[in-house]
């Protein structure tokens, strides 16, 4: 059985895929790891990711490594440059970004619709790294939901839905035609934001476990 350890910086990142998992892959085992003060330690840093987070997420990963997990995928958006220092040092795992799969989907879509893609965020930081991840070329506007990530730790799912369906409808009134929820936490408002917006909506949850498939199972 195919062991999978999924590393996570929110709390409302780990239902979303592990649901997903669940659902599309049931015969994955899963490892949860959370570590929830990395990302308001980011958001509190003046240093934004330095060394001493980099140092972390590859504890995680190392202890991940020697629980004989054969991939891990990272649920955390914002710490792009930490993953890649995890995929140096573990070059022989498929090492999973939460959002690489999701670009890669959104690039081509974009592509052959010839219209922008659209990005959605309910944490800053997401917004300042990741739009490097994206290809050259692509179209790549963004917005920020406002409130959505307070509303979601208050246990107001509607509202942050409903925040995140409103982010994305500006997006498509600026002209994209493709959005990308850019968080796991922000899977749970495709239904909210597809209706709102009757563009493809593409999730990193779903994107990932597609990707994770093609990767272990050939």
């Amino acid at each position: 059985m195919i062991r999978i350890a999924l590393i996570h910086a929110l709390a409302h990142s780990v239902a979303p895929i592990n649901d997903a998992l669940a659902r599309d892959w049931p015969e994955a085992r899963r490892m949860n790891l959370l570590d929830d003060s990395l990302s308001a330690d980011l958001a509190a840093s003046p240093a934004g990711l330095d060394d001493a987070i980099t140092q972390r997420f590859l504890a995680l990963a190392d202890y991940a490594v020697s629980t004989a997990a054969q991939a891990i995928l990272f649920t955390c958006s914002a710490f792009g440059p930490c993953i890649d220092a995890v995929k140096r040092r573990h070059a022989a795992l498929p090492v999973l970004k939460p959002n690489e799969a999701m670009v890669d989907e959104a690039a081509a879509l974009a592509g052959t619709r010839g219209t922008a893609v659209g990005l959605v965020a309910t944490f800053g930081p997401t917004l300042r790294s990741m739009p490097a991840e994206f290809p050259t070329g692509v179209d790549l506007r963004c917005a920020l939901a406002e409130g959505a990530l307070d509303a979601l730790n208050r246990g107001d799912a509607a509202r942050h839905d409903a925040l995140a369906a409103d982010a994305a409808a500006r997006l498509v009134d600026a002209g994209c035609g493709v959005i990308a929820l850019a968080q796991f936490s922000l899977a749970r408002a495709r239904p909210a934001v597809e209706a709102r917006c009757g563009v493809p909506v593409l999730t990193t949850v779903d994107s990932a476990v597609r990707a994770l498939r093609a990767r272990l199972l050939g």
